[in-house]
């Protein structure tokens, strides 16, 4: 409980406290939304998941696609600090790479809305896009790294590239309900394993 003044208020740095731990719960019941319902999801089923009020959204984000970039920017400073997280608390490293890659699956369906979400900014899309790449790829990379030194995985294998390659089979997931691009990726990754020697 924030402490009040003598004159019964919350000191602001509470409040800005306060204000950001609500928004970030807004910004992860969004994804989560945005993960099972695109995108272009009734703006009331993200109030009700992150339990606030509509005009609460409103106030943060007047636009669904600052909505959109705000989920953005937040799934991927979630994704780029799971890297080391995972590493410390993980069985292994290639158990941190497996449960990072899902992670990074999730993100990657909200990425799919985002171009249409920003309609006509490209700049904008383009700018995201740099700093996307910028942040998760020496994660990646650190995850591959790891998985590598511990024996675990073949090397050679860049970040980019794999992550790249992920993407690529996530695309056509929300257009045919028979395709499940995890199984796919699963392969990918058994594919970078080394073969067990008996």
């Amino acid at each position: 409980m924030p402490s009040t003044s003598q004159s019964g208020e919350v000191p602001a740095r509470s409040k800005r406290a306060d204000a950001l731990r609500n928004q970030q719960t807004l910004l992860t019941a969004a994804a989560a939304v945005f993960v099972t319902s695109g995108v272009d999801a009734p703006i009331r089923e993200i109030a009700a998941r992150a339990g606030v009020g509509m005009g609460t959204i409103y106030r943060h984000f007047p636009t669904r696609a600052d909505l959109v970039v705000a989920v953005y920017r937040h799934q991927v400073e979630a994704c780029a600090e799971a890297g080391p997280s995972l590493l410390n608390s993980a069985n292994s490293p290639l158990a941190a790479l497996r449960q990072w890659v899902d992670l990074f699956v999730d993100f990657l369906v909200t990425k799919h809305g985002l171009a249409n979400a920003l309609q006509s900014d490209s700049g904008g899309f383009d700018a995201l896009h740099t700093y996307f790449l910028d942040r998760l790829v020496p994660v990646c990379a650190q995850l591959l790294d790891a998985a590598v030194n511990a024996d675990e995985i073949r090397p050679g294998t860049h970040a980019y590239e794999l992550m790249r390659g992920i993407g690529n089979l996530c695309i056509g997931r929300d257009s045919d309900p028979r395709y499940d691009p995890r199984r796919l990726i699963e392969l990918l990754l058994q594919g970078l394993q080394r073969p067990q020697s008996s």
